[in-house]
Order: structure tokens, then C-alpha cells, then sequence
């Protein structure tokens, strides 16, 4: 990832600090000629500092329950209903987990047959209001199904609850989303800011996001793995294979900043599975 340009850096956390969104510093600098890569690199490091500034991180001596697969002997095979998957790799802080084999190429094909119809432009949470908004930091396009609606998405999203230990029902509806040519979302957060004021209204529906699952659906030519620029990981989007991480409190001290570099040849593909604390109505 490209240095943060400092000069930019400074302009983000003053406005950060006014209460200015990320999402809307990102578009105007984008706007004013910033370079893509520097606006990823400063916004990624003007966001981490100014959730370090305004929150206290928890305890690091208070345990919080998450998901996560049980690698105590240090397995190379889950066997999770029948289904072999592999454990290709695993960082213990932050606690980010390659599967291999998790969907079958029929399975990847089917489920974006099922979602192509319904793609469009993707949407990321409005931290205002709780609802939601395009955002220019995210230019993919993609879709929500409901949990279950689909045998293929309940016998995948159940796959997916046994693997990691989380209960069924703690979980979101898959998204699927497509990566075009140029295509990318730039480093960010899964759980929700406790600082913005939309957030106690999405936290109604099963509390915090504690989990993440992606898969991928189709491999790109070039481009388009998911990067964690904390810890210097690069994930390939192969097709049939995740990346699990969880996150015990809505921090970057959990160090689970991601993202999804720019597809430059061909088209990705990617289900997302977001877990909660509680049940997901």
C-alpha cells in the first residue's frame, strides 16, 4: 500500500475530528485529484487514529466469546457435516483464518446465478442515520439475500456456523458481491462505530458484528485479494476458498482493517457472512 501523503493526513484528521464521515472525506478527496492509492493509505491511518483518540479500548483481562473453529491440536482438515476443509492458514492477533474448499465450483456458480439478477451498485451502512448509502469507497456491485432463502444459502450459511462455532441464527444473509475492472472497497472496519449516532439503531437487529466470512465465487486474472494492511496480509481470492476474522470489540487494537485491492483483469466474485452477537432479525 501507498505511504499516506502527509499534507492529506492532516486535512483528514482535522475534519475527522470535527465530526466529518470518512466516507465523505474519502469522495472529495478522490474529487480533488488525490491519487486513489494515497487517499486508501491516508484515510486507512487518519480512521485508526481517530477511533484510537476518541474510544478506550477494553480490558485487554475481559475475555468476549466469538467465532471461531477449534484449532487446539492444530488440524490441517476440518471436517465440518461431512465436508473436508482445509486449513491453509491462521494468524493468531489479529485472528484471521484461509480455508480451503469451503464451497464446491457448483456451489460458487450457483449462488451467483441466484444473485446476478438482483446485483446492483453496492451500499455501505450510513453511520448517521443507521441506514444506508453509496459510498464511493466502495465500487462493487452486489446484493443481500435473506438467511435460508435459498436450500443452497441455508446448507452454505449452516456449513458456515458449524466451522466457525457460532450459532445459525447469529448470522446475517449472505451478500454477494461483483468486482468489475477497476473495482475495490478501501481498508475498513466490519463492526459498527460506537462514536456515530446510526449505530444504537443498527445494533437493534442482533448487537455488534463479531465475525466475518469471505468467500470467494470466482478468481480474477490479476488483482482483487483482500488485504489487511495492519499485519502486512495479502489474502488470494481463490476460487472455493475464505478468509474468516473475528473482532472481540469494535477497535483497531483488533487490527482486522481490510479491504479489497482493484480487480485489474478479469471479474471477482465474493459471499460475504457477517456474524453477530445475538440472534439477527
Amino acid at each position: 500500500m501507498a505511504a499516506a501523503n502527509a499534507d492529506l493526513l492532516k486535512w483528514l484528521n482535522e475534519c475527522l475530528a470535527r465530526g466529518h464521515s470518512a466516507e465523505s472525506l474519502t469522495k472529495s478527496a478522490l474529487q480533488s485529484g488525490w491519487r486513489d492509492e494515497v487517499v486508501r493509505a491516508a484515510v486507512a491511518e487518519a480512521l485508526g487514529h481517530s477511533l484510537i483518540a476518541n474510544r478506550t479500548p477494553s480490558p485487554s483481562s475481559v475475555e468476549k466469546r466469538i467465532p471461531g473453529p477449534d484449532l487446539a491440536q492444530s488440524p490441517s482438515v476440518l471436517d465440518v457435516g461431512g465436508r473436508r476443509i482445509a486449513v491453509v492458514s491462521v494468524v493468531k492477533h489479529p485472528r484471521i483464518i484461509v480455508f480451503g474448499n469451503v464451497l464446491d465450483e457448483a456451489e460458487c456458480d450457483e449462488l451467483i446465478a441466484l444473485a446476478q439478477p438482483k446485483l446492483a451498485r453496492s451500499l455501505t451502512v450510513d453511520n448517521r442515520t443507521g441506514g444506508e448509502e453509496v459510498n464511493s469507497a466502495r465500487t462493487s456491485d452486489g446484493m443481500f439475500f435473506d438467511r435460508g432463502e435459498y436450500p443452497l444459502c441455508e446448507r452454505i450459511e449452516r456449513r458456515l456456523a458449524a466451522l466457525v462455532q457460532w450459532p445459525y441464527e447469529n448470522g446475517e444473509g449472505l451478500q454477494v458481491l461483483r468486482y468489475r475492472h477497476g473495482a475495490q472497497y478501501v481498508p475498513h472496519y466490519d463492526y459498527f462505530d460506537p462514536a456515530q449516532p446510526g449505530t444504537p439503531r443498527i445494533l437493534e437487529r442482533g448487537g455488534q458484528r463479531v465475525g466475518t466470512i469471505v468467500m470467494y465465487l470466482r478468481t480474477p486474472e490479476r488483482g482483487g485479494g483482500t488485504v489487511f494492511p495492519d499485519i502486512g496480509l495479502e489474502v488470494a481470492p481463490v476460487k472455493g476458498s475464505a478468509v474468516f476474522f473475528a473482532y472481540d470489540r469494535p477497535h483497531p487494537d483488533t487490527k482486522t482493517l481490510h479491504g479489497g485491492t482493484p480487480v485489474t483483469l478479469g471479474e471477482k466474485y465474493v459471499a460475504t457472512k457477517w456474524m453477530r452477537e445475538r440472534e439477527f432479525v
